[in-house]
């Protein structure tokens, strides 16, 4: 019986509520009615029909739970949505001139932040549920919950052209975790679009992975296919890739209202010096060992080494860095077929006829894999003539 166990006032229970937010170092905080139905059920149920979700199959799996607060949990009355700012010193577009060395997604140069905002999320719903004796239940983005669209719904920003959430005070950079509860709140009114015509996010795609504006096609975006795709990147998005080897920050970076950005004020989301524009020459030197210690407790250890390594070499390939074909060349004997494949493509892009053929005697005559004999084939044929 919530009766029994202190009750207060909704409004002062709200007051309350982002004050102890703010006090666990959030920066925003917002709440919306759980019988909130996001306006993006169609575009949704297209997206998952076309299976546009590529090997992030657990969207489709996980569908039914996605279309509303309640759907997720029947109790819920209210979401509270916060966002913590991690805005960086410099701009994320500036890594992308130095071509022999990684460019890291700006999210992913410091700590992971999944736990950081887990634990806070817990102390505040640990504070509401004894305050009110209500129910409570966390979630960060690795749950089944539309992020963007409640957090827009609840206020804190809109989604843009590009699909992600800008706020007219923290710009591109916020991340995001949500509170379900039984305790009813006062939601607060959803932010408009304000991306009037502006186009910047759309048209610095380096793969053109927006179809139109508002929709996402994640088989072409760079921060799925160097993050999410277990596979073989494909051969005609490779170029465009450039220096990039775990995310994406161009459509991002380039929106308008980044003028009213803050940094960010939560140390760990400092860029580590292990994350922080790192020479490929380093990285292709990583074997599992070496890359788990190197990025211990860092976002990028959840693509594992061999994905992290067949970015780096799409990055190695693109640097037009000839001193990178001794490093490259090591990889071509790797246990990995992953690895192996986009080595032969680095190799093929850095080296002359002469050398890759002589690579192909050593390496590659006697490859099994079927898909590491093709990027050799390629190669090959480059020079044929």
């Amino acid at each position: 019986d919530n009766q029994k166990i202190n009750p207060m006032a909704a409004s002062n229970l709200k007051t309350e509520l982002i004050a102890q937010a703010e006090k666990a170092g959030f920066d925003v905080i917002r709440v919306l009615d759980a019988e909130s139905v996001p306006p993006y059920q169609n575009y949704f149920a297209d997206f998952i029909e076309n299976k546009l979700y590529g090997d992030m199959a657990w969207m489709a799996e996980t569908a039914a739970r996605r279309t509303s607060p309640k759907a997720l949990w029947p109790q819920a009355r209210s979401v509270i949505v916060m966002g913590m700012n991690y805005g960086p010193k410099i701009d994320p577009l500036s890594q992308l001139a130095h071509k022999s060395h990684g460019a890291i997604s700006v999210y992913a140069q410091g700590g992971d932040y999944h736990q950081l905002i887990k634990r806070r999320l817990k102390r505040v719903a640990s504070w509401l549920a004894q305050t009110s004796g209500e129910l409570v239940k966390i979630f960060v983005d690795t749950a089944p919950v539309m992020e963007k669209p409640l957090a827009q719904m609840a206020g804190l920003g809109w989604q843009g052209k590009h699909s992600n959430l800008v706020s007219k005070r923290f710009g591109s950079w916020l991340f995001l975790g949500e509170i379900f509860t039984t305790a009813r709140l006062a939601p607060d009114p959803e932010e408009a679009d304000h991306c009037g015509s502006c186009r910047r996010c759309l048209e610095i795609c380096p793969t053109k992975a927006f179809p139109a504006p508002y929709q996402l096609d994640p088989r072409r975006c760079i921060s799925y296919l160097t993050i999410e795709h277990k596979g073989h990147i494909p051969y005609e998005l490779r170029k465009a890739i450039g220096n990039r080897i775990f995310g994406c920050d161009d459509c991002l970076a380039v929106c308008p209202w980044n003028k009213f950005a803050q940094l960010a004020r939560e140390a760990r989301f400092q860029p580590r010096p292990t994350a922080a524009l790192p020479k490929l020459a380093d990285l292709l030197a990583l074997d599992e060992a070496a890359f788990r210690e190197r990025f211990k407790g860092s976002p990028v250890k959840r693509a594992g080494r061999d994905r992290f390594i067949r970015n780096v070499l799409i990055a190695a390939g693109n640097s037009q860095d000839k001193q990178l074909l001794g490093p490259i060349e090591r990889m071509l004997s790797d246990p990995s077929p992953l690895v192996r494949a986009m080595a032969v493509w680095a190799y093929k892009e850095l080296a002359g006829a002469k050398a890759l053929h002589k690579a192909f005697l050593r390496y590659g005559q006697n490859e099994p894999d079927k898909a590491v004999q093709t990027e050799w084939q390629k190669g090959l044929e480059k020079f044929a003539g």
